[in-house]
């Protein structure tokens, strides 16, 4: 469970950005908040690793760039800009089961009823966290939200599937996906949105925090739960957001909590830790064969001869700890 703790740190924090946004960003400027959050910090990782892609993974890195990062992002403001809060929080949430239906083929993975329970908790819980009465349906914004949702979801088991190279460190392997990302979201940005005319001390501390915190700490720890955990659990882990979204509003913003809301986030962390996944305990090993004591007819009870090693004693199993 300590790996799902640490993993668990990159969605929570994430969960930060509306407020980060909303009281420290330029307003009505999501692309831009994107690209400062993900290319600066790309070619800070970058500039540390060293190392470019080889061979193969130049264009796996341009896929996983794309899909974990740029395109991801870019979905996600759509649909928040065209949807209410709650909605896209929701239409997003689809993402978990995404990843169990890709895994199947991908990775060769297994649905279990453990694991659909866990996808049908998880959806209820957000909608019971986010989702507010009266809150209307655009089709682009849905659109926008599910195609976010697959985006991440196939970036997740892309990344379970092919690893990371022999040689690359996860500093550099997370900056070349940042990297990407940001190049992507780049030109994107400048067409919709433009450069701010100014740029206050709060506007600095606000990207500094998106680009330091929000996406080089935050994606190391990601990419490094992404490889050492089961794909479904990872994608689980991302109902964090919402809820640590949910509760900096009512710490911070004095937002009121219903019991409704209680009840979907008691919900979503029981649909997380459903879907972590489980260690038996290790059996004991037994204990080694007694060596019989030296009798007077054998030969490892005379000086002259050199005392035998033991011998492994024949059917004791390896054990194997099982991740």
């Amino acid at each position: 469970m300590a790996d799902s703790a640490l993993t668990s740190l990159a969605p929570l924090i994430w969960g930060s950005t509306y407020l980060v946004t909303t009281e420290l960003l330029p307003p009505d400027r999501p692309l831009l908040a994107a690209t400062v959050r993900a290319l600066p910090a790309g070619l800070i990782l970058l500039a540390v690793g060293r190392a470019l892609p080889r061979g193969i993974w130049w264009w796996r890195a341009l896929v996983l760039g794309v899909l974990n990062i740029g395109a991801f992002l870019y979905l996600l403001f759509v649909a928040a800009y065209r949807l209410p809060g709650g909605v896209a929080a929701l239409v997003m949430a689809v993402q978990p089961t995404v990843v169990l239906l890709l895994s199947v083929p991908l990775l060769r993975a297994r649905i279990t009823p453990v694991h659909a329970g866990a996808c049908v908790l998880g959806v209820a819980g957000v909608g019971l966290l986010v989702l507010r009465p009266h809150a209307g349906l655009d089709a682009v914004g849905v659109a926008a939200g599910l195609l976010g949702a697959v985006s991440m979801a196939a970036g997740i088991v892309l990344t379970k599937r092919w690893g990371r190279p022999e040689g690359v460190g996860l500093l550099n392997f997370t900056g070349w996906q940042l990297t990407v990302g940001g190049l992507v979201l780049t030109p994107v940005t400048l067409l919709a949105e433009g450069l701010p005319a100014s740029v206050t001390g709060a506007n600095v501390a606000g990207f500094g925090y998106l680009g330091l915190v929000g996406a080089l700490f935050s994606y190391v720890v990601w990419f490094r739960g992404v490889e050492r955990l089961p794909a479904l659990a990872v994608s689980f882990l991302g109902f964090a957001s919402p809820l640590a979204a949910t509760a900096l509003g009512y710490l911070v913003l004095d937002q009121a909590l219903s019991p409704l809301q209680i009840v979907g986030a008691l919900t979503v962390v029981a649909a997380v830790v459903l879907a972590q996944p489980r260690h038996s305990p290790t059996a004991p090993a037994p204990a080694p064969a007694p060596v019989p004591a030296p009798s007077s007819g054998d030969p490892s009870a005379d000086p002259q001869h050199p005392e035998q090693p033991p011998q492994r004693s024949p059917g004791v199993d390896e054990i194997r700890r099982v991740r």
